[in-house]
């Protein structure tokens, strides 16, 4: 027989036996016999392939229609027989909505992000204002306008990513901030520049090739090494504590003269000496100095009438005093368990 003759004979089986069924589970059963996904129709079906195009136009109407009409017959006889379809079951675990709701965690705010930002209110609270610049730079604003020419031997630890040049580069600190600020607005100055640097540095416990900074610069008639010293020792006792100490170290920068390393004593042991503090009672913080005569030269202050100073220091570090943090790798693995502890 032809396929069109055995769809004709199944149609008529179908409803011959739908007719004869005694209860809905029985209609049910039929149905999967001929137009479930095992079926018969699905068995002639597989037949269409072994007819030319015309046929096969023909045999597949033909086998659509039959299937539709035994639907139809089943769903008639359920509904005479007082019976109902049976609900399919829906597809993955069931929903309880008697089971109380999923509380999501709130985020919150970074560790070194936290502290960056209580730096620079600690600072707004003596008077500093915030201000922020590009992290692509050129040359001139990173290195010439600090006193740090092309030959300097200091330029090597600054040196960093330059993009297809030698012009433009990603900043190696915040201070081509200051240069810009101080050549848009005239004295008296007193600003912390907050932001993200970039230095050829390898990654290990305590370096990153991106780090943040905040750093600080005043500028004014008559600023002295000792407004320098007044305001960072404020700022060592407000963020680590009253009694904290602090301790100047002559140090060199080529963009302040003199220059200092600034030690605070040590926040976990007072200054008796510890692992942290390596037994010295001293914990370095931050580099600073009376901004370089030269500097001013270049941003057209006058050296002779204007002084100032300018300081920074690294967040991370700080965060990791703070929390006692072993590793900065810790701070940008984005690790949820680590960072959710603060």
């Amino acid at each position: 027989m032809s396929l069109i003759d055995d769809l004709n004979a199944l149609r008529t089986e179908a409803e011959a036996a739908v007719s004869a069924a005694a209860d809905a589970a029985a209609c049910e059963s039929l149905r999967a016999r001929y137009v479930g996904r095992k079926g018969r129709i699905r068995d002639l079906t597989a037949r269409l392939g072994e007819l030319s195009g015309a046929e096969k136009g023909t045999a597949g109407k033909l086998a659509n229609d039959v299937k539709n009409a035994v639907e139809s017959l089943c769903d008639a006889r359920v509904s005479a027989l007082g019976g109902t379809k049976p609900a399919v079951a829906p597809a993955g675990p069931r929903f309880d909505v008697t089971l109380p709701g999923t509380r999501f965690p709130v985020g919150r705010r970074h560790p070194v992000y936290e502290t960056l930002a209580e730096i620079v209110q600690t600072f707004a609270r003596m008077g500093f204002a915030a201000v922020t610049g590009p992290e692509i730079e050129t040359s001139y604003h990173n290195f010439e306008a600090l006193n740090i020419p092309a030959d300097h031997p200091s330029r090597d630890g600054f040196d960093t990513f330059y993009l297809g040049g030698s012009t433009w580069l990603l900043r190696s600190h915040t201070s081509p901030v200051q240069v810009r600020t101080m050549k848009s607005l005239p004295p008296p100055v007193r600003v912390v520049v907050p932001g993200k640097v970039f230095r050829p540095d390898t990654a290990d416990a305590s370096h990153s090739p991106m780090f943040h900074q905040v750093e600080g610069l005043m500028v004014d008639e008559g600023v002295s090494f000792a407004d320098l010293k007044g305001v960072l020792t404020v700022f060592a006792r407000q963020f680590f504590g009253p009694e904290t100490r602090t301790r100047f170290r002559p140090s060199f920068f080529p963009f302040t003269e003199p220059s200092a390393e600034v030690d605070v004593s040590c926040i976990f042991c007072g200054g008796k000496g510890c692992s942290v503090c390596g037994q010295g009672g001293w914990i370095e913080i931050l580099g600073s100095g009376m901004v370089h005569p030269r500097v001013f030269e270049k941003v057209g202050y006058d050296a002779e009438r204007y002084t100032g100073f300018a300081f920074g220091m690294g967040v991370e570090r700080i965060a990791m005093l703070r929390h006692r943090i072993p590793d900065i790798r810790l701070l940008t693995e984005n690790n949820v368990r680590f960072l959710g502890q603060f």
